[in-house]
């Protein structure tokens, strides 16, 4: 369980019924306290209870209760949006997040807990998202990524870029990765929710780990089960993945700005469907994507394919030749 120590028992109560009963991770509940911890610091100054010239960060909510909770209104929760929007600078997502946050909060004091009659935030509408192509590499990019790694660590570097790209893994599930859930072709690996997938490995996958183990540290080891291991032998962070990633992507000549881990598990995904042909429901087990619509945003069409589609077109080839 995280440590929620500054927040008052009603947000700490609905923080365990998110991670307990409904499952969310612990980065999902870390970034449902942060939402609801800046929703009522703003409540606190538009409610009166601090000055309005307070250090807003260092505004404490330990002394939330419901007999404030249930003097918020809708009103309350639309000044709150344009608020983030206009002071805080917050994206369309950001909000739409934040929104999301509100609700759940707002229906789980409201149906489950008992402790308000009205819920107001049942009819507080989320800002429209525009669905935007996500960015990923392209095949020959792809291959020249592969192709930049090098150094003291290059087995146990390519051995993580080539998962990122056959496999589209997230980040943290990379991370977790332990020597006892990989089983001859297959994979274990635990994503969003606790929930367990089983991925299978192709041959590049295969070779990658198995060379990587060869060099892999055996004595002094502190985390013995941790497949990717950091130069202080213990499991990599995060964060040293991130920047392994972005060292090998600006050494391949690419743009750091414009690629991440994540828009590799974007490129695994294009590639798959885009070369490799795959359904998008199998596309959709693969990611551990709860809904369809998620994996939706990997069907998109290039140029290139707009323009063959366009000259597949049987009367392409008919030209009135002029008089």
């Amino acid at each position: 369980m995280i440590d929620f120590s500054e927040a008052p028992q009603v947000i700490r109560d609905y923080l365990s019924y998110m991670e307990t009963i409904k499952g969310k991770s612990k980065n999902t509940t870390k970034e449902y306290f942060f939402d609801l911890r800046t929703f009522f610091r703003f409540m606190k100054i538009h409610k009166g209870y601090v000055d309005k010239d307070a250090d807003f960060e260092k505004i404490p909510i330990d002394d939330i209760n419901v007999e404030l909770i249930k003097t918020i209104t809708l009103s309350d929760l639309y000044e709150y949006m344009a608020y983030v929007n206009r002071k805080r600078g917050n994206n369309a997502n950001s909000r739409a997040r934040k929104v999301a946050s509100i609700k759940s909060f707002f229906s789980y004091l409201n149906t489950k807990a008992k402790l308000i009659d009205i819920n107001p935030a049942k009819e507080l509408e989320s800002p429209k998202i525009q669905k935007r192509m996500p960015r990923y590499l392209n095949l020959e990019e792809s291959k020249q990524l592969l192709y930049a790694i090098n150094g003291e660590y290059k087995e146990r570097d390519y051995a993580i870029l080539t998962l990122f790209l056959n496999c589209g893994l997230r980040l943290s599930e990379l991370v977790s990765i332990n020597l006892n859930k990989i089983k001859n072709d297959t994979l274990t690996v635990v994503g969003k929710g606790n929930k367990e997938r089983t991925i299978y490995l192709n041959k590049a996958c295969i070779n990658a780990i198995n060379n990587y183990l060869r060099v892999r540290p055996v004595n002094g080891v502190k985390d013995k089960n941790a497949l990717f291991l950091s130069e202080r032998k213990q499991r990599i962070s995060n964060k040293t993945v991130q920047y392994i990633v972005k060292k090998y992507i600006k050494q391949a000549g690419l743009d750091p700005e414009k690629y991440s881990t994540h828009k590799l598990r974007h490129t695994a995904a294009t590639l798959m469907y885009k070369h490799g042909g795959v359904d998008i429901r199998a596309l959709q087990e693969i990611l551990g994507h709860e809904n369809l619509s998620t994996t939706e945003i990997y069907t998109h069409v290039d140029n290139e394919q707009l323009r063959n589609a366009v000259d597949q077109n049987p009367l392409a080839n008919i030209i009135k030749e002029g008089e």
